[in-house]
């Protein structure tokens, strides 16, 4: 296949990945069809069966494009110099604005939650991101950070488990506008009980120093003086 065929069939890929992202996220598996998926990215249903073979291809390939691989926004934060609560605070930010902003993010955790009617076996992203956080954790308790009653790993658990939860709620109950400032809350209350010597105010500014602001964010609370 030359070149121009290649990149041809990875915009067919793309569009037609797009399109079923945004429809699993508006409508759900169980309510999008492959015709859904055809007429909203402007591709055959041919082209949906050639790339991806099914429906729980299409559901698959969202996952493991975002829900799945978002450990790898980890590697943004990889600077030893830089304290480790303020990476994973900076970390849940950006996760954050994704679940909020981008639609293949987005269609992630309602397929993840919708799991069970879809033929295919979806991979667990919170076993990955249980690591990430629990590294982040420990390093922090290596540094002298941490409280010494808190335990990385199960700490990272509930932690990981709380924060799609706010995420989740949040959207359902305020709209997705609100997930910043609800998050600014969560780690105003949740830093006081992981430090050692409090600072949850402190830490939080300078995580969000550290991260340009994307579209759509407004940086509240504490961290922004109001």
């Amino acid at each position: 296949m030359d070149s121009t065929l290649q990149e041809r069939a990875r915009a067919t890929r793309r569009s037609l990945l797009e399109a079923a992202a945004l429809l699993f996220a508006e409508q759900g598996y169980a309510g999008t069809s492959v015709n859904d998926i055809s007429a909203r990215s402007g591709r055959t249903s041919g082209a949906v069966y050639f790339h991806y073979a099914s429906k729980e291809g299409l559901a698959l390939a969202v996952v493991k494009d975002r829900f799945a691989t978002w450990p790898g926004l980890a590697t943004r934060y990889a600077d030893r110099a830089e304290p480790p609560l303020e990476k994973l605070v900076a970390l849940s930010f950006d996760i954050a604005h994704a679940l909020a902003e981008d639609p293949v993010a987005r269609a992630g955790p309602r397929l993840w939650a919708e799991r069970d009617t879809i033929d295919a076996p979806l991979p667990d992203p919170f076993a990955l991101w249980t690591t990430a956080t629990t590294r982040l954790l420990a390093q922090a308790r290596t540094a002298g950070h941490l409280a010494d009653r808190v335990r990385p790993a199960p700490t990272a658990r509930s932690l990981v488990r709380a924060f799609f939860g706010l995420c989740t709620l949040t959207e359902a109950l305020e709209g997705r506008t609100a997930i910043t400032a609800r998050l600014t809350d969560w780690w105003l209350l949740t830093l006081g009980s992981l430090q050692q010597r409090p600072d949850p105010a402190g830490v939080l500014a300078r995580a969000l120093r550290r991260r340009a602001p994307r579209a759509g964010e407004r940086m509240v609370g504490a961290a922004s003086g109001e």
